[in-house]
């Protein structure tokens, strides 16, 4: 037996992310005294699914058809299917991202499995198979007790901090029988975006609102997202009157993110913001309005003028990487 997790892989690196999967199901796999199988979809070299073994995999997985460099949900679940059956898993886990909301409910469907989507905690095994989750758009948590015999987990991204280890995984050539209706969507064009650091990956985001006052004034938060080797974010206004492209809206309409460190500038945190970013281990807010609903969620505030108070934070910032270069 073993925990099956689904490996995300672009331009011939792991996401991040992928490895905080397996981690997480090498601590599953410890608790059920079981191993975990990593499940690589479409090119990649040996040398990087080997690797996989420093975060806990014994065993690689590997269906080498080009045509899953794409996600198809349908090829996917396929391929998820054949792991589990081949491992004779009763676990599998995916991430709580595109692919892993796309997959994770047709393989609960296909295998009569119980899902919990959004997973904060390891299983608690004392009473059954029970998951904490986030409910209510992250006002409140939830422990879902898993009771079916398999059990899909999709993870939310940076809940555990990734700890690499010594190891290596062996790499085995898995065989899927697709069908054209596995690839029945057709990818005609792929446009990818652009930066150094991508939002959903990002361990420290600074996201403004319309506390900015235009686009012309963007470049403060670009600024100090420099100075800090942080990914920029948005509210949803700012992304609707096109001050900002639609994939850095973050809420409950938007993206989710979880980073160590989530600057709030002129954003007042209306309920659906914070759908978005309530799983963030600290919140810094930056906004005039010292009632601003956002203070509340903050760990720290600072009530003042955005335009005249981040020149001076970039400026803290850069001084304080040079004193300590």
């Amino acid at each position: 037996m073993s925990v099956v997790v689904l490996v995300e892989h672009t331009e011939g690196n792991i996401k991040k992310k992928s490895l905080e999967a397996i981690q997480y199901a090498a601590g599953i796999a410890q608790k059920t005294g079981t191993t975990v199988s990593a499940v690589v979809l479409g090119t990649l070299a040996d040398n990087v699914m080997q690797d996989l073994g420093q975060y806990g995999a014994q065993k690689v997985l590997h269906v080498p058809d080009a045509r899953l460099n794409q996600l198809h949900a349908r090829a996917y679940t396929n391929a998820l299917i054949t792991a589990a059956q081949k491992e004779d898993s009763k676990i599998i886990i995916a991430l709580h991202d595109i692919n892993g909301r796309a997959v994770a409910p047709r393989l609960s469907a296909k295998l009569k499995a119980g899902l919990v989507a959004g997973a904060l905690s390891y299983p608690d095994l004392t009473n059954g198979f029970a998951i904490k989750k986030q409910v209510f758009s992250g006002k409140a948590f939830a422990y879902v007790n898993i009771t079916s015999d398999v059990k899909v987990i999709t993870l939310m991204l940076n809940t555990f901090p990734l700890s690499k280890t010594e190891g290596s995984a062996s790499i085995q050539k898995l065989d899927v029988n697709f069908s054209d209706k596995d690839f029945g969507i057709r990818v005609k064009e792929t446009n990818k975006i652009t930066g150094d650091i991508q939002l959903a990956d990002a361990q420290l985001v600074v996201s403004g609102g319309r506390g900015m006052k235009g686009p012309e004034n963007w470049g403060l938060i670009e600024g100090l997202a420099k100075e800090l080797g942080a990914a920029t974010a948005c509210s949803r206004p700012v992304a609707d009157a096109h001050w900002r492209p639609h994939h850095e809206h973050v809420g409950q309409t938007g993206g989710t993110v979880r980073p160590d460190l989530y600057i709030a500038v002129g954003i007042s945190g209306a309920i659906q913001h914070l759908a978005g970013v309530s799983g963030s281990k600290t919140i810094v807010v930056i906004n005039k309005d010292p009632e601003a609903p956002f203070f509340k969620a903050a760990n720290y505030g600072v009530v003042g003028d955005a335009l005249e108070i981040l020149p001076r934070l970039t400026q803290a910032v850069e001084k304080f990487r040079q004193n300590h270069k």
